[in-house]
């Protein structure tokens, strides 16, 4: 069977797919380029016709899943409007849920050790991500006095390390960790710990 090669009508896209699938099979330094291409269907020569490596295929990855993710965002910020807190608590909840549907980006968005400053594209695409979520702080710090206000980037800061952490930890079968509760049990729980130190829901009676 004749390889597509060149003629491959989307190569570089082709590309990023089997990246995916080989990142969600053997982690972000788990393959080769080589591998990458045979899935493809291409030489391993024709990879560079696209990308210069490894860390540019799975930066091209990234980039397209931060994309994904900053419109997922978007779409749950946008949705519970004018409600500051429900807008709030569902960014929360779409980051676990990009993290469950989409594993092989959320890898090569946050543990592929790709800066986010690779290309101008990426950090575009990161920083549109954290700014909707950042967005959504500022909004809810509004009912926060202005003495008793953390800044709305340590705010959103402090939601992403949660959510990471349980998606990291209990979300994508780490190997021995189980979790008593389910991970968006979690999470909601923690947010709303967080909450509830700035004043921001009532506490529990």
């Amino acid at each position: 069977m004749p390889k597509r090669g060149y003629h491959h009508g989307n190569l570089r896209q082709a590309l990023v797919e089997a990246a995916l699938h080989l990142i969600e099979a053997k982690g972000p330094t788990g393959f080769t380029l080589s591998e990458a291409a045979k899935k493809a269907g291409v030489t391993p020569a024709a990879v560079y016709r696209h990308f210069d490596g490894r860390e540019d295929l799975i930066a091209e990855a990234g980039r397209q899943g931060y994309v994904m993710f900053a419109d997922l965002m978007q779409h749950a910020y946008e949705k519970y409007q004018p409600s500051a807190l429900a807008a709030f608590e569902a960014t929360g909840r779409a980051y676990l849920a990009f993290a469950r549907k989409h594993p092989g980006h959320y890898i090569a968005m946050f543990e592929s050790g790709i800066s986010v400053n690779r290309t101008p594209e990426l950090a575009e695409a990161a920083n549109r991500a954290r700014a909707i979520l950042e967005r959504a702080a500022a909004d809810l710090s509004q009912h926060i006095p202005v003495e008793k206000r953390p800044p709305a980037s340590m705010f959103s800061a402090h939601i992403l390390a949660m959510s990471h952490g349980v998606v990291e930890l209990y979300a994508r079968n780490s190997p021995g960790a189980v979790s008593p509760f389910p991970p968006e049990d979690l999470l909601e729980s923690g947010i709303g710990i967080y909450l509830r130190g700035l004043g921001l829901i009532e506490p529990d009676s």
